[in-house]
Parts: C-alpha cells; structure tokens; sequence
C-alpha cells in the first residue's frame, strides 16, 4: 500500500523486468552517505535491540533493548518500510521505494512521477551498522520474506501485482509470479515450501510454490488483508482484513479458510500488524487508526482483552522473552514500549519521520 504507515513482528518483509537493474555496489545517492562509515554506537554484547524503519524520513532508528533510549539513527533510503533479518541475523534487510506517498483520499493522478531508481531492497550488516549494497526488488517494493537458506527474497511489489524471486548472491531480479492487486504482506511457511502473500484488492492470499515459482491458490480471506503470521508448526496461519476488523485463520496444509475472529465493529477497528509471542500462545494485533493491540489467545481463538498504545500503531514486535511488546506509530513519529503483564505502556520512544516496521534481534 502506499499511504504512509506495519508486521511483525507486523507482521513481517518480495516486477517488472525492467527492475534487473544491480545495485549490489554503488547505492544510489540518498543511500551514499549511510555506508561511508560505521555509526559511532555502543558496542552490542549482550541482550535485544529493536530496529524500527521511518518512512517519511528515510532512515533506521536502533533502540537499546535495556533502556529503550535510540542508539543511533542510520540513512537508508526513500521510503524504507518492510524490515526483515536473514537466518543467520548478521544482515537486515529494508524495503526502499521511490514511489510518492499516496494517503487515503488522495488522487494519484494528481502525484508526481515515481523515482524507480530508489527502489530497492537495502542490506544492511548488523555488525558495521551501514548499507553495504542495494539489490533491485522489483517495481515499488513494500514487503518480503527470506528463504530458510537465505539466498531468495520473495518481494511484494504492489503497482504490478506481482511477488518477485530476489537472488541474494547474483543480485538479479528472477521469476515475477503475478498475484492478486496490491500484494503487501509476504510470508513463507515454516516448511519453507511455499510462500504466502496477501492481496488488498483481491482480498485473498495467493499461495505460491517456492521451487516451482509458480501460483497454486488463492484464498479469499476478507477485505484487505495485510499480514501473514504461521504457527511454529504450520499447522495454522492468522492474517488480518483490515475492512473486516477480523482475523482470518486458514489452514496451510488444506489451504482453506477455517473461521474468522471479531476483534470489533468494521471501520472502528482495522487490524494492521501480527506478532506472536515467543511460546506462540498469544497473537498480539496491532489496530491503526483504533489506536489498541489486541491479544488472541491461539489455543481457544478468542481475543481475551486489548489496551490502548499510541496514535495508529501499525508495526509491532515483541521482545524476546516475551515480556515486552513494541508498536511503530506512524503520525505521532514515536514507538510505544509496552508492559505485556500489565498491558500498559511505560514509554513513548520519539523517532524521526513515520515509523513503519519493527525488528527485533538477539545478541
């Protein structure tokens, strides 16, 4: 989508021909400056750190999983929005897009032109704390996910409806499998065998074949449908539908709805963002413009309760121990740090322009 303002664990991170443009050494110009140097922070020993895009702003704040304080705020890029860590974590990647801002209401026609040369998926290492490389990801890329060995993006690239293969190592745009309108949430299966993408227009979620690269379901799952979040054991998949203010559960293996879940009245509540907590017993759903998280307990399927975070909270994450739950609130530039035990907010964390995703990595 291109209204500003998601996952994880929103959540979660995937066309056009003419995209196979390598960027894998020089970055363009709005990304220059993040990669000739190593940001000044402190040294990561031990513990979490929360890394949270800023679409309007075009940059990456680090959060300190201790005190919550910003360690370091890093260039990235136009647009930078879905946030995703390979499997070994030493790299992140970045969703960067030229596109113009479209917000609800607003004639495209009346945009100006979209810069395809800031599209992109950004990489980068942890370690040093800067881009070392931008592949191409297809037409306006917003979302993606990772293959188990790393080496494929699956990029959401909304204006060509399609879901594009990224080789990590060749930095080449592969196989464009077409979808439903506006894909936006990528997700593969803990099997690793097919990849999940929601449709907004369509309000399905199309079923893709990682090694065939090809389409093999479409699941209509509600109106506008954004996130996708599995089970650890894949027995189940939660996506929400936004228009619905439900959450749909489908069953992977059948891939076929099984129920929806109400979280509230259609157009008060929008379910946006999905985590999981670590032991996967709770569904934490961030809301938007309903301004709450709301908890779905994962054995009965029931929400249980839901508590109030900040203005439009859309990304959200959850810390490892599960105790502490992070939402990204786009307009009021801030990330809200949540008590999970007592379902409260302790702090309101200024960003810089729209926070959009949150990651959250474990030293």
């Amino acid at each position: 989508m291109k209204k500003p303002l998601f996952i994880v664990a929103c959540g979660l991170i995937v066309l056009a021909t003419a995209c196979t443009k390598t960027q894998t050494t020089n970055p363009p110009p709005a990304q220059t400056a993040a990669s000739t140097a190593p940001a000044a922070i402190p040294e990561w020993k031990s513990g979490y750190r929360v890394f949270v895009t800023n679409e309007t702003s075009g940059d990456l704040s680090i959060l300190d999983g201790t005190t919550f304080d910003v360690i370091a705020t890093i260039p990235l890029g136009k647009r930078p929005r879905g946030i995703h860590a390979s499997p070994d974590q030493k790299t992140i990647y970045v969703a960067l897009s030229g596109s113009p801002l479209a917000p609800p209401g607003v004639d495209e026609s009346t945009l100006p032109p979209p810069d395809k040369s800031a599209d992109g998926i950004g990489v980068f290492d942890v370690a040093t704390n800067k881009i070392i490389r931008v592949l191409p990801g297809g037409s306006d890329p917003e979302n993606f996910d990772i293959s188990r060995d790393g080496s494929t993006i699956f990029v959401s690239n909304e204006d060509v409806a399609g879901i594009s293969f990224v080789d990590v190592a060749t930095g080449k745009v592969g196989k464009t499998v077409k979808v439903g309108g506006e894909p936006e949430g990528v997700t593969l299966a803990p099997n690793g065998k097919f990849v999940y993408a929601t449709s907004e227009e369509d309000g399905t979620v199309a079923v893709i074949d990682v090694a065939k690269q090809s389409l093999v379901k479409s699941i209509k799952v509600g109106r506008r449908p954004r996130n996708i979040v599995f089970l650890p054991d894949g027995s189940r998949a939660y996506v929400n539908a936004e228009n619905d203010g439900t959450i749909a559960m489908f069953d992977p293996v059948k891939n076929e709805k099984l129920q929806d879940i109400s979280l509230g009245a259609a157009g008060e509540i929008k379910p946006m963002g999905l985590v999981l907590s670590p032991d996967a017993k709770h569904l934490y759903v961030s809301t938007g413009r309903g301004k709450k998280v709301f908890v779905v307990d994962t054995t009965t399927n029931k929400p249980t309760g839901s508590f109030e975070v900040g203005t439009r909270p859309w990304g959200i994450g959850v810390s490892p121990d599960g105790k502490t739950l992070f939402t990204a609130n786009g307009p009021s530039n801030d990330v809200s740090v949540v008590d999970v035990a007592n379902q409260s907010v302790t702090k309101k964390v200024k960003l810089t322009g729209s926070p959009w995703g949150v990651l959250i990595l474990n030293k």
